[in-house]
């Protein structure tokens, strides 16, 4: 049976009219829920710093376009200082686009490579998705509480190059309706610096005081799947919880499952079969 198009998918002018009517919503509803946000930036770093990575900018994403990626580069340069220095405050939620705001032309912001219904398009504002991907990967080593999370789940667009962090762990976000969100339940404030180099986006997170666990972020049981309808990207993520002191799994707890259909050349992959009990051979 045929599916009918949502109202959104009409035409271009009913999907601006769908878009308007969600950022509408978030903003009444965040109006209304009296939440306390990080606003106060600070020049001056907290003087613990808590962890660091480097992400890199210019990537090979499938046959993107070098400009896009160049484009990309723009757009964080334009969107770093925005969040860089900001101070999350005990009982305070950090939200990405209430620091950042809307990504425009009339910003200076340039078209980038985006993800939309699980495929790759053009959109201003392009890259900042690698943004919140970094800010993410920062609070997963801290007990901050993540409130808002959105994925881009079900497909893996990409061959791994370079790949720092286990699939799994990104973020998808639009402004202004998915966001991506944090709040401080801590009694310490915590602080974000990033900022761009010519080749890396670089973020760290900062505190008032050392944590008394560390935690350490892993891909477990990952492989790639042959089913019916094609090869999956399968796994978890885990996350463990250690004892800075003795060394000790406090605790440990799954983080993502992950079931993404390849949708690359899988030409170069080791891929198993899945039986129809569900095991792998």
């Amino acid at each position: 049976m045929k599916r009918h198009k949502l109202f959104c998918e009409i035409s271009p002018l009913t999907y601006s009219i769908s878009v308007a009517r969600c950022c509408i919503i978030r903003w009444l509803t965040d109006m209304m829920s009296h939440k306390k946000f990080a606003k106060e930036k600070r020049g001056t770093h907290l003087p613990v710093l808590i962890y660091s990575h480097n992400s890199l900018m210019r990537r090979k994403l499938g046959n993107s376009e070098p400009e896009l990626q160049e484009n990309k580069v723009v757009n964080l340069t334009l969107s770093a200082p925005r969040v860089s220095g900001i101070v999350i405050k005990p009982g305070e939620e950090f939200s990405f686009w209430k620091l950042v705001g809307p990504c425009s032309r009339r910003r200076g912001y340039m078209e980038g490579l985006v993800i939309s219904s699980g495929k790759t398009d053009k959109g201003t504002g392009g890259g900042m998705c690698q943004f919140t991907n970094l800010i993410h990967w920062l609070v997963l080593h801290t007990p901050l509480e993540i409130t808002e999370h959105h994925h881009h789940d079900g497909v893996d667009l990409f061959p791994d190059y370079g790949r720092q962090v286990p699939f799994g762990t990104g973020t998808s976000v639009f402004f202004n309706y998915l966001d991506y969100r944090f709040k401080n339940n801590t009694q310490y404030e915590y602080q974000i610096i990033v900022y761009t180099t010519k080749k890396y986006l670089h973020g760290e997170i900062r505190s008032q005081r050392p944590q008394e666990l560390k935690y350490h972020i892993s891909s477990e049981d990952e492989c790639f799947v042959r089913e019916d309808d094609g090869i999956y990207r399968t796994g978890i993520v885990k996350r463990r919880s250690i004892d800075k002191k003795t060394g000790n799994t406090v605790s440990e707890e799954v983080i993502k499952e992950n079931h993404a259909k390849v949708m690359y050349d899988t030409s170069g992959l080791q891929v198993v079969t899945k039986e129809k009990s569900g095991s792998v051979q």
